[in-house]
Protein backbone atom coordinates (compact mmCIF):
# COMPACT_ATOMS: atom_id res chain seq x y z
CA UNK A 1 0.00 0.00 0.00
CA UNK A 2 3.11 2.58 0.61
CA UNK A 3 4.39 1.95 -2.57
CA UNK A 4 0.64 2.36 -4.58
CA UNK A 5 0.27 5.70 -2.47
CA UNK A 6 4.18 6.49 -3.50
CA UNK A 7 3.35 6.03 -7.00
CA UNK A 8 0.14 8.16 -6.72
CA UNK A 9 1.85 11.26 -5.12
CA UNK A 10 4.10 10.49 -8.19
CA UNK A 11 1.82 10.87 -11.24
CA UNK A 12 -0.78 12.79 -9.72
CA UNK A 13 -3.28 11.02 -11.50
CA UNK A 14 -5.57 7.34 -10.39
CA UNK A 15 -8.33 5.66 -12.07
CA UNK A 16 -10.86 3.11 -10.49
CA UNK A 17 -12.16 -0.11 -11.88
CA UNK A 18 -15.79 -0.16 -13.31
CA UNK A 19 -16.23 -3.54 -14.10
CA UNK A 20 -14.28 -6.78 -14.17
CA UNK A 21 -14.23 -9.93 -17.23
CA UNK A 22 -11.47 -11.52 -14.58
CA UNK A 23 -8.92 -11.35 -16.07
CA UNK A 24 -9.95 -8.26 -18.29
CA UNK A 25 -10.34 -5.04 -15.90
CA UNK A 26 -11.92 -1.97 -17.46
CA UNK A 27 -10.98 1.36 -15.87
CA UNK A 28 -11.97 4.75 -16.20
CA UNK A 29 -9.48 7.59 -15.68
CA UNK A 30 -5.50 7.61 -15.88
CA UNK A 31 -5.70 10.28 -18.51
CA UNK A 32 -2.25 10.11 -19.63
CA UNK A 33 -1.74 6.35 -19.51
CA UNK A 34 0.11 4.23 -22.29
CA UNK A 35 -0.82 1.03 -23.83
CA UNK A 36 1.46 -1.85 -22.77
CA UNK A 37 2.05 0.11 -19.40
CA UNK A 38 2.14 -1.53 -15.69
CA UNK A 39 -0.20 -0.30 -14.07
CA UNK A 40 -0.84 -1.15 -9.68
CA UNK A 41 -3.93 -1.38 -7.95
CA UNK A 42 -4.74 -0.47 -4.69
CA UNK A 43 -4.28 -4.41 -3.85
CA UNK A 44 -0.95 -4.61 -4.62
CA UNK A 45 -1.73 -6.54 -8.24
CA UNK A 46 -0.20 -5.23 -11.26
CA UNK A 47 -1.69 -5.41 -15.05
CA UNK A 48 -0.76 -4.04 -18.25
CA UNK A 49 -2.39 -1.53 -20.30
CA UNK A 50 -3.42 -2.80 -23.62
CA UNK A 51 -5.81 -1.04 -25.31
CA UNK A 52 -7.49 2.71 -24.80
CA UNK A 53 -10.64 3.56 -26.49
CA UNK A 54 -13.21 6.17 -25.93
CA UNK A 55 -11.40 7.57 -22.77
CA UNK A 56 -11.78 4.21 -21.41
CA UNK A 57 -8.60 1.75 -20.44
CA UNK A 58 -9.11 -2.43 -20.83
CA UNK A 59 -5.74 -4.12 -19.01
CA UNK A 60 -4.82 -7.30 -18.46
CA UNK A 61 -4.72 -8.23 -14.64
CA UNK A 62 -1.37 -10.50 -14.05
CA UNK A 63 -2.77 -12.31 -10.52
CA UNK A 64 -4.93 -15.29 -10.32
CA UNK A 65 -7.31 -13.63 -7.94
CA UNK A 66 -9.58 -11.09 -9.56
CA UNK A 67 -9.70 -7.41 -8.13
CA UNK A 68 -13.41 -5.93 -7.09
CA UNK A 69 -15.08 -3.25 -8.68
CA UNK A 70 -14.33 0.17 -7.18
CA UNK A 71 -10.94 -0.22 -6.66
CA UNK A 72 -8.32 2.43 -7.14
CA UNK A 73 -5.45 2.09 -9.32
CA UNK A 74 -2.51 4.11 -10.71
CA UNK A 75 0.03 4.28 -13.31
CA UNK A 76 4.21 3.16 -13.22
CA UNK A 77 5.35 5.16 -15.95
CA UNK A 78 7.32 1.74 -16.76
CA UNK A 79 6.40 -0.67 -19.14
CA UNK A 80 6.20 -4.65 -19.36
CA UNK A 81 9.84 -5.75 -19.01
CA UNK A 82 11.67 -8.45 -17.47
CA UNK A 83 15.09 -8.06 -15.57
CA UNK A 84 17.85 -10.33 -17.81
CA UNK A 85 20.99 -11.54 -16.94
CA UNK A 86 23.35 -14.56 -16.66
CA UNK A 87 21.88 -14.52 -13.19
CA UNK A 88 19.32 -16.51 -14.61
CA UNK A 89 21.08 -19.59 -15.85
CA UNK A 90 20.44 -22.39 -14.03
CA UNK A 91 16.66 -20.98 -13.02
CA UNK A 92 13.11 -21.45 -13.69
CA UNK A 93 11.66 -17.75 -13.53
CA UNK A 94 7.82 -17.00 -14.63
CA UNK A 95 6.92 -14.35 -17.20
CA UNK A 96 7.72 -11.02 -14.86
CA UNK A 97 11.47 -12.02 -13.47
CA UNK A 98 10.18 -13.53 -10.17
CA UNK A 99 12.13 -17.51 -9.52
CA UNK A 100 9.73 -20.60 -9.15
CA UNK A 101 12.29 -22.22 -8.00
CA UNK A 102 12.99 -20.61 -3.99
CA UNK A 103 15.18 -23.37 -2.64
CA UNK A 104 17.71 -22.07 -4.53
CA UNK A 105 19.42 -18.95 -4.48
CA UNK A 106 18.24 -16.37 -6.67
CA UNK A 107 20.21 -12.86 -7.42
CA UNK A 108 17.61 -11.14 -9.28
CA UNK A 109 19.78 -9.51 -12.57
CA UNK A 110 20.36 -5.44 -13.36
CA UNK A 111 20.06 -5.52 -17.40
CA UNK A 112 15.87 -4.88 -17.73
CA UNK A 113 14.56 -5.59 -21.48
CA UNK A 114 11.55 -4.61 -22.81
CA UNK A 115 9.09 -7.47 -23.32
CA UNK A 116 7.71 -6.57 -26.17
CA UNK A 117 10.86 -4.87 -28.46
CA UNK A 118 11.04 -4.17 -32.28
CA UNK A 119 12.28 -6.38 -34.28
CA UNK A 120 15.81 -6.11 -35.86
CA UNK A 121 15.55 -4.75 -39.14
CA UNK A 122 17.20 -6.17 -42.56
CA UNK A 123 20.10 -4.30 -42.38
CA UNK A 124 20.95 -5.87 -39.21
CA UNK A 125 20.84 -9.55 -40.07
CA UNK A 126 23.31 -11.63 -41.73
CA UNK A 127 22.93 -14.56 -43.99
CA UNK A 128 22.25 -17.86 -42.37
CA UNK A 129 25.22 -20.14 -43.05
CA UNK A 130 26.43 -21.92 -39.93
CA UNK A 131 24.77 -25.87 -39.81
CA UNK A 132 23.11 -26.18 -36.41
CA UNK A 133 23.80 -29.60 -35.36
CA UNK A 134 20.86 -31.98 -33.75
CA UNK A 135 22.73 -35.27 -33.11
CA UNK A 136 19.61 -36.87 -34.23
CA UNK A 137 20.41 -38.42 -37.68
CA UNK A 138 17.80 -38.35 -39.37
CA UNK A 139 17.58 -34.58 -39.00
CA UNK A 140 21.24 -33.74 -39.71
CA UNK A 141 21.09 -35.83 -43.19
CA UNK A 142 17.83 -35.05 -44.40
CA UNK A 143 16.30 -31.90 -42.90
CA UNK A 144 19.44 -30.10 -42.07
CA UNK A 145 18.57 -26.86 -39.98
CA UNK A 146 20.73 -23.87 -39.53
CA UNK A 147 22.25 -21.56 -36.77
CA UNK A 148 19.19 -18.25 -36.70
CA UNK A 149 16.36 -20.81 -38.40
CA UNK A 150 12.63 -20.65 -37.26
CA UNK A 151 11.88 -24.36 -37.52
CA UNK A 152 8.49 -25.18 -36.50
CA UNK A 153 8.03 -28.60 -34.54
CA UNK A 154 4.80 -30.02 -35.48
CA UNK A 155 2.54 -32.86 -34.51
CA UNK A 156 -0.17 -34.28 -32.43
CA UNK A 157 0.52 -34.79 -28.61
CA UNK A 158 2.32 -37.73 -27.66
CA UNK A 159 4.27 -38.42 -30.35
CA UNK A 160 8.07 -37.24 -29.51
CA UNK A 161 8.18 -33.19 -29.85
CA UNK A 162 9.65 -32.62 -26.66
CA UNK A 163 12.01 -35.54 -26.59
CA UNK A 164 13.34 -34.10 -30.06
CA UNK A 165 13.59 -30.73 -28.92
CA UNK A 166 15.92 -31.84 -25.14
CA UNK A 167 18.24 -34.22 -27.43
CA UNK A 168 18.61 -31.14 -29.76
CA UNK A 169 19.21 -28.94 -26.60
CA UNK A 170 21.46 -31.17 -25.32
CA UNK A 171 23.67 -31.88 -28.68
CA UNK A 172 23.48 -27.62 -28.56
CA UNK A 173 24.42 -27.21 -24.89
CA UNK A 174 27.75 -29.66 -25.10
CA UNK A 175 28.47 -26.76 -27.98
CA UNK A 176 28.08 -24.17 -25.85
CA UNK A 177 24.55 -22.63 -26.77
CA UNK A 178 22.53 -21.33 -24.29
CA UNK A 179 19.13 -23.06 -24.35
CA UNK A 180 16.00 -20.90 -23.17
CA UNK A 181 12.83 -22.96 -22.91
CA UNK A 182 9.64 -21.23 -22.67
CA UNK A 183 6.52 -23.29 -20.99
CA UNK A 184 3.68 -22.32 -21.89
CA UNK A 185 0.45 -22.85 -19.70
CA UNK A 186 2.32 -26.30 -18.79
CA UNK A 187 1.35 -29.24 -15.76
CA UNK A 188 3.02 -28.47 -12.62
CA UNK A 189 4.58 -32.33 -13.65
CA UNK A 190 5.43 -31.04 -17.02
CA UNK A 191 8.11 -28.79 -15.69
CA UNK A 192 9.22 -30.57 -12.63
CA UNK A 193 10.10 -33.22 -15.52
CA UNK A 194 11.90 -30.32 -17.71
CA UNK A 195 13.91 -29.30 -14.42
CA UNK A 196 14.95 -32.66 -13.57
CA UNK A 197 16.00 -33.29 -17.19
CA UNK A 198 18.88 -30.64 -17.11
CA UNK A 199 19.97 -32.07 -13.97
CA UNK A 200 20.54 -35.50 -15.07
CA UNK A 201 22.10 -34.75 -17.97
CA UNK A 202 24.30 -31.63 -15.94
CA UNK A 203 23.24 -29.28 -18.28
CA UNK A 204 21.25 -26.84 -15.79
CA UNK A 205 24.36 -23.99 -15.56
CA UNK A 206 23.52 -23.18 -19.24
CA UNK A 207 19.62 -23.48 -19.43
CA UNK A 208 16.68 -20.84 -18.41
CA UNK A 209 13.28 -22.32 -18.27
CA UNK A 210 10.80 -19.34 -18.23
CA UNK A 211 7.36 -21.05 -17.31
CA UNK A 212 3.32 -21.00 -16.60
CA UNK A 213 1.51 -23.57 -15.42
CA UNK A 214 -2.53 -24.18 -16.81
CA UNK A 215 -3.38 -22.29 -13.28
CA UNK A 216 -1.61 -19.09 -13.68
CA UNK A 217 -3.58 -16.21 -15.34
CA UNK A 218 -4.17 -15.96 -18.93
CA UNK A 219 -2.51 -12.74 -19.08
CA UNK A 220 0.57 -14.15 -17.38
CA UNK A 221 0.67 -17.18 -20.21
CA UNK A 222 0.24 -14.63 -22.95
CA UNK A 223 2.92 -12.94 -21.76
CA UNK A 224 5.70 -16.41 -21.41
CA UNK A 225 7.25 -16.69 -25.28
CA UNK A 226 7.74 -12.46 -24.88
CA UNK A 227 9.42 -12.94 -22.08
CA UNK A 228 11.60 -15.94 -23.04
CA UNK A 229 12.49 -13.69 -26.09
CA UNK A 230 13.13 -11.00 -24.47
CA UNK A 231 16.03 -13.12 -22.35
CA UNK A 232 17.59 -14.58 -25.57
CA UNK A 233 18.02 -11.23 -27.20
CA UNK A 234 20.09 -10.01 -23.89
CA UNK A 235 22.53 -13.11 -24.76
CA UNK A 236 22.67 -11.92 -28.86
CA UNK A 237 23.80 -8.55 -27.42
CA UNK A 238 26.23 -10.20 -25.52
CA UNK A 239 27.87 -12.51 -28.17
CA UNK A 240 26.15 -15.53 -26.99
CA UNK A 241 23.99 -18.06 -29.49
CA UNK A 242 20.88 -19.27 -27.89
CA UNK A 243 18.67 -21.46 -28.91
CA UNK A 244 14.89 -20.63 -28.01
CA UNK A 245 11.76 -23.02 -27.91
CA UNK A 246 8.19 -22.26 -27.58
CA UNK A 247 6.02 -24.74 -26.22
CA UNK A 248 3.81 -24.71 -27.57
CA UNK A 249 2.13 -21.54 -29.54
CA UNK A 250 -1.17 -23.23 -30.33
CA UNK A 251 -2.11 -23.23 -26.52
CA UNK A 252 -0.89 -19.51 -26.38
CA UNK A 253 -3.11 -18.96 -29.96
CA UNK A 254 -5.97 -20.41 -27.62
CA UNK A 255 -5.50 -18.13 -24.15
CA UNK A 256 -4.81 -14.78 -26.70
CA UNK A 257 -8.61 -15.95 -28.00
CA UNK A 258 -9.88 -15.87 -24.58
CA UNK A 259 -8.37 -12.54 -23.38
CA UNK A 260 -10.04 -11.22 -26.68
CA UNK A 261 -13.12 -12.63 -26.19
CA UNK A 262 -13.77 -11.47 -22.94
CA UNK A 263 -12.57 -7.62 -24.08
CA UNK A 264 -15.42 -8.04 -26.64
CA UNK A 265 -13.46 -8.05 -29.29
CA UNK A 266 -14.87 -9.03 -32.54
CA UNK A 267 -13.79 -13.17 -33.43
CA UNK A 268 -12.60 -14.16 -36.75
CA UNK A 269 -12.01 -17.47 -38.03
CA UNK A 270 -12.32 -20.29 -35.31
CA UNK A 271 -13.12 -17.16 -32.96
CA UNK A 272 -9.59 -16.39 -32.94
CA UNK A 273 -8.86 -12.56 -32.80
CA UNK A 274 -8.06 -10.95 -36.15
CA UNK A 275 -4.50 -10.29 -35.04
CA UNK A 276 -3.38 -13.51 -33.97
CA UNK A 277 -1.15 -13.97 -37.05
CA UNK A 278 0.27 -10.28 -36.40
CA UNK A 279 1.32 -11.33 -32.33
CA UNK A 280 3.47 -14.82 -33.67
CA UNK A 281 4.52 -12.97 -36.49
CA UNK A 282 6.00 -10.06 -34.46
CA UNK A 283 7.47 -12.56 -31.83
CA UNK A 284 9.21 -14.93 -34.42
CA UNK A 285 10.62 -11.86 -36.48
CA UNK A 286 12.88 -11.09 -33.40
CA UNK A 287 15.04 -14.61 -34.14
CA UNK A 288 17.22 -15.20 -36.97
CA UNK A 289 20.98 -14.47 -37.47
CA UNK A 290 22.53 -11.07 -36.56
CA UNK A 291 25.27 -8.77 -36.98
CA UNK A 292 27.47 -8.14 -33.89
CA UNK A 293 30.14 -5.57 -33.37
CA UNK A 294 32.85 -7.89 -31.87
CA UNK A 295 31.44 -11.28 -32.69
CA UNK A 296 30.94 -10.82 -36.45
CA UNK A 297 27.24 -12.84 -35.93
CA UNK A 298 25.27 -13.97 -33.41
CA UNK A 299 22.07 -15.99 -33.48
CA UNK A 300 18.76 -16.57 -31.72
CA UNK A 301 17.80 -20.39 -33.22
CA UNK A 302 14.15 -20.46 -32.35
CA UNK A 303 12.01 -23.59 -32.00
CA UNK A 304 8.30 -22.99 -32.31
CA UNK A 305 5.81 -26.03 -31.34
CA UNK A 306 2.32 -26.59 -32.29
CA UNK A 307 -0.07 -29.05 -31.36
CA UNK A 308 -2.71 -30.19 -34.46
CA UNK A 309 -5.47 -32.70 -33.60
CA UNK A 310 -5.28 -36.35 -35.71
CA UNK A 311 -2.40 -35.03 -37.89
CA UNK A 312 -4.57 -32.14 -39.51
CA UNK A 313 -2.14 -29.72 -40.77
CA UNK A 314 -5.00 -27.37 -42.27
CA UNK A 315 -5.67 -25.92 -38.76
CA UNK A 316 -5.83 -22.01 -38.63
CA UNK A 317 -3.07 -21.23 -35.97
CA UNK A 318 -0.77 -23.85 -37.58
CA UNK A 319 -1.11 -22.95 -41.00
CA UNK A 320 -0.15 -19.61 -39.80
CA UNK A 321 3.34 -20.37 -37.72
CA UNK A 322 3.86 -22.21 -40.91
CA UNK A 323 3.83 -19.43 -43.41
CA UNK A 324 6.28 -17.31 -40.21
CA UNK A 325 8.85 -19.91 -39.88
CA UNK A 326 11.68 -20.77 -42.11
CA UNK A 327 10.43 -24.83 -42.46
CA UNK A 328 9.13 -27.38 -40.09
CA UNK A 329 9.13 -30.90 -38.26
CA UNK A 330 6.38 -33.29 -38.92
CA UNK A 331 6.22 -35.97 -36.31
CA UNK A 332 3.39 -38.43 -37.60
CA UNK A 333 1.50 -40.40 -35.22
CA UNK A 334 1.20 -43.39 -37.60
CA UNK A 335 4.73 -43.53 -37.65
CA UNK A 336 5.05 -43.39 -33.98
CA UNK A 337 3.20 -46.10 -33.51
CA UNK A 338 4.87 -48.16 -35.86
CA UNK A 339 7.66 -47.93 -33.33
CA UNK A 340 10.08 -45.46 -35.29
CA UNK A 341 11.96 -43.24 -33.06
CA UNK A 342 11.91 -39.77 -33.77
CA UNK A 343 8.39 -40.03 -35.74
CA UNK A 344 9.27 -37.44 -38.29
CA UNK A 345 7.27 -37.80 -41.95
CA UNK A 346 10.03 -37.04 -44.47
CA UNK A 347 8.05 -36.03 -47.25
CA UNK A 348 6.03 -33.73 -45.12
CA UNK A 349 8.79 -32.36 -43.34
CA UNK A 350 10.71 -28.91 -44.99
CA UNK A 351 13.73 -27.27 -43.76
CA UNK A 352 13.83 -23.92 -45.99
CA UNK A 353 17.31 -22.32 -45.26
CA UNK A 354 19.33 -25.59 -43.97
CA UNK A 355 20.84 -27.35 -46.53
CA UNK A 356 22.31 -24.02 -47.41
CA UNK A 357 24.61 -24.47 -44.22
CA UNK A 358 25.83 -27.53 -45.00
CA UNK A 359 28.92 -28.46 -46.29
CA UNK A 360 29.52 -30.17 -50.01
CA UNK A 361 29.77 -33.87 -48.47
CA UNK A 362 26.68 -33.20 -46.58
CA UNK A 363 24.93 -31.60 -49.08
CA UNK A 364 25.65 -34.57 -51.70
CA UNK A 365 25.11 -37.22 -48.65
CA UNK A 366 21.44 -35.75 -48.54
CA UNK A 367 20.88 -35.59 -52.33
CA UNK A 368 21.87 -39.88 -52.71
CA UNK A 369 20.25 -40.56 -49.43
CA UNK A 370 17.01 -38.81 -50.56
CA UNK A 371 17.00 -40.02 -53.96
CA UNK A 372 17.62 -43.96 -51.87
CA UNK A 373 15.13 -44.19 -50.01
CA UNK A 374 12.25 -42.66 -52.66
CA UNK A 375 13.47 -45.65 -54.73
CA UNK A 376 13.34 -48.11 -51.64
CA UNK A 377 9.62 -46.91 -51.05
CA UNK A 378 8.72 -48.06 -54.31
CA UNK A 379 11.01 -50.94 -54.07
CA UNK A 380 9.25 -52.19 -51.09
CA UNK A 381 5.37 -51.51 -52.92
CA UNK A 382 6.31 -53.46 -55.24
CA UNK A 383 7.63 -56.49 -52.99
CA UNK A 384 3.99 -56.53 -51.19
CA UNK A 385 2.33 -57.88 -54.79
CA UNK A 386 4.63 -61.15 -53.97
CA UNK A 387 6.80 -60.06 -57.21
CA UNK A 388 9.68 -62.37 -58.00
CA UNK A 389 12.85 -60.21 -56.49
CA UNK A 390 16.06 -60.05 -57.77
CA UNK A 391 19.29 -60.22 -56.10
CA UNK A 392 19.82 -56.55 -56.35
CA UNK A 393 16.54 -55.71 -55.25
CA UNK A 394 16.85 -57.59 -52.28
CA UNK A 395 20.14 -56.00 -51.58
CA UNK A 396 18.01 -52.80 -52.20
CA UNK A 397 15.76 -53.67 -49.23
CA UNK A 398 18.26 -54.92 -46.99
CA UNK A 399 20.15 -51.31 -46.97
CA UNK A 400 17.21 -49.45 -46.60
CA UNK A 401 16.18 -51.05 -44.08
CA UNK A 402 19.47 -50.88 -42.24
CA UNK A 403 19.01 -47.50 -43.06
CA UNK A 404 15.56 -47.10 -41.20
CA UNK A 405 17.24 -49.03 -38.21
CA UNK A 406 20.09 -46.28 -37.80
CA UNK A 407 17.49 -43.63 -38.00
CA UNK A 408 15.95 -45.34 -35.11
CA UNK A 409 17.65 -43.17 -32.29
CA UNK A 410 16.50 -43.66 -28.82
CA UNK A 411 15.51 -40.48 -26.53
CA UNK A 412 18.69 -38.44 -25.23
CA UNK A 413 21.42 -40.05 -28.07
CA UNK A 414 23.17 -37.91 -29.62
CA UNK A 415 25.20 -38.76 -32.40
CA UNK A 416 28.03 -36.33 -33.93
CA UNK A 417 27.92 -35.45 -37.95
CA UNK A 418 31.16 -37.48 -38.65
CA UNK A 419 29.36 -40.70 -37.32
CA UNK A 420 26.59 -40.09 -39.12
CA UNK A 421 28.69 -39.94 -42.25
CA UNK A 422 30.67 -42.60 -41.94
CA UNK A 423 28.03 -45.26 -40.33
CA UNK A 424 26.16 -44.43 -43.54
CA UNK A 425 28.86 -45.00 -45.72
CA UNK A 426 29.12 -48.04 -44.16
CA UNK A 427 25.46 -49.24 -45.19
CA UNK A 428 25.10 -48.28 -48.39
CA UNK A 429 28.63 -49.28 -49.15
CA UNK A 430 27.51 -52.88 -47.87
CA UNK A 431 30.10 -53.45 -45.31
CA UNK A 432 27.58 -53.30 -42.66
CA UNK A 433 24.87 -56.41 -43.46
CA UNK A 434 22.97 -56.98 -40.32
CA UNK A 435 21.18 -54.84 -37.28
CA UNK A 436 23.23 -56.57 -34.58
CA UNK A 437 26.80 -54.95 -36.62
CA UNK A 438 24.78 -51.91 -36.88
CA UNK A 439 24.29 -51.71 -33.03
CA UNK A 440 28.00 -52.73 -32.56
CA UNK A 441 29.37 -49.96 -34.79
CA UNK A 442 26.96 -47.04 -33.61
CA UNK A 443 28.42 -48.16 -30.30
CA UNK A 444 32.10 -48.79 -31.30
CA UNK A 445 32.36 -45.51 -33.46
CA UNK A 446 30.91 -43.55 -30.78
CA UNK A 447 32.88 -44.84 -27.99
CA UNK A 448 35.99 -44.36 -30.23
CA UNK A 449 34.54 -40.69 -31.08
CA UNK A 450 35.18 -39.61 -28.06
CA UNK A 451 38.57 -41.09 -27.31
CA UNK A 452 41.75 -38.59 -28.60
CA UNK A 453 43.58 -40.84 -30.71
CA UNK A 454 40.49 -42.60 -32.97
CA UNK A 455 38.49 -39.05 -32.60
CA UNK A 456 41.28 -37.48 -35.07
CA UNK A 457 41.07 -40.65 -37.03
CA UNK A 458 37.39 -40.40 -37.83
CA UNK A 459 37.47 -36.98 -37.85
CA UNK A 460 40.04 -36.98 -41.08
CA UNK A 461 38.12 -39.44 -42.80
CA UNK A 462 35.11 -37.02 -42.89
CA UNK A 463 37.11 -34.13 -45.08
CA UNK A 464 36.10 -35.11 -48.29
CA UNK A 465 34.97 -32.89 -50.94
CA UNK A 466 32.68 -35.00 -52.52
CA UNK A 467 31.03 -38.30 -51.85
CA UNK A 468 32.55 -40.34 -54.64
CA UNK A 469 35.81 -39.40 -52.46
CA UNK A 470 34.71 -40.04 -49.10
CA UNK A 471 33.25 -43.48 -50.01
CA UNK A 472 36.44 -44.43 -51.22
CA UNK A 473 38.21 -43.25 -48.30
CA UNK A 474 35.48 -45.73 -46.34
CA UNK A 475 36.09 -48.45 -48.36
CA UNK A 476 40.23 -48.17 -47.96
CA UNK A 477 39.88 -48.10 -44.41
CA UNK A 478 37.17 -50.28 -43.84
CA UNK A 479 39.32 -53.05 -41.71
CA UNK A 480 40.25 -50.38 -39.46
CA UNK A 481 36.52 -48.81 -39.05
CA UNK A 482 35.24 -52.26 -38.33
CA UNK A 483 37.87 -53.15 -35.68
CA UNK A 484 37.17 -49.87 -33.99
CA UNK A 485 32.94 -51.17 -34.55
CA UNK A 486 34.09 -54.19 -32.51
CA UNK A 487 33.13 -56.54 -35.75
CA UNK A 488 35.60 -59.15 -37.01
CA UNK A 489 36.70 -58.23 -40.76
CA UNK A 490 35.68 -60.94 -43.00
CA UNK A 491 39.06 -62.87 -44.76
CA UNK A 492 38.78 -62.23 -48.32
CA UNK A 493 39.69 -65.76 -50.17
CA UNK A 494 42.32 -65.67 -52.61
CA UNK A 495 42.09 -66.29 -56.38
CA UNK A 496 43.20 -69.76 -57.30
CA UNK A 497 47.12 -69.22 -58.91
CA UNK A 498 46.82 -68.86 -62.59
CA UNK A 499 49.95 -70.84 -63.53
CA UNK A 500 48.16 -73.77 -61.69
CA UNK A 501 44.75 -73.27 -63.65
CA UNK A 502 46.31 -73.73 -66.51
CA UNK A 503 48.28 -76.77 -66.07
CA UNK A 504 44.90 -78.38 -65.13
CA UNK A 505 43.26 -77.25 -68.47
CA UNK A 506 45.89 -78.64 -70.29
CA UNK A 507 46.22 -82.12 -68.43
CA UNK A 508 41.89 -82.30 -68.91
CA UNK A 509 42.71 -81.47 -72.87
CA UNK A 510 45.58 -84.22 -73.03
CA UNK A 511 43.28 -86.46 -71.43
CA UNK A 512 40.42 -85.90 -73.94
CA UNK A 513 42.93 -86.71 -76.63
Amino acid sequence: MDYFNQLLRTSGEYGIVYQVSHPIVFIEGLPTVKTREVILFESGQRGEVFAITRGKIEARLFSHEPVVVGTKVTKTNQLLSIAAGPELLGHTIDPLGEPLDPASTFVKPKAIRDLDAKPVGIAGRQKITKHLETGISLLDLLIPLGRGQRELIIGDRKTGKTSLILTTLKTQINQGVIAIYAAIAKKKSDIKRLQEFFVQEKLVDRTIIVATSSYDSPSLIYETPYAAMAIAEYFKEQGQHTILVLDDLSTHAKFYRELSLLARRFPGRDSYPDDVFYIHSKLLERAGNFKHPTKGEVSITCLPVIEIVEGDLTGYISTNVMGITDGHIYLDSNIYYQGLRPAVNIPLSVTRVGRQTVDKLTRDVNKNLTSFLANYEKLQNLSHFGQELTEDVKKQLRIGELIYKFFNQPYQLTIPLTIQLIILSMLLQNIIETKENLDKAKTGLLNAFYTEQPQKFLMELAVADDLKTFNETIMKNKDRLLTLCGITPTPVAPPPPQQEQQTQEQQEEHADK
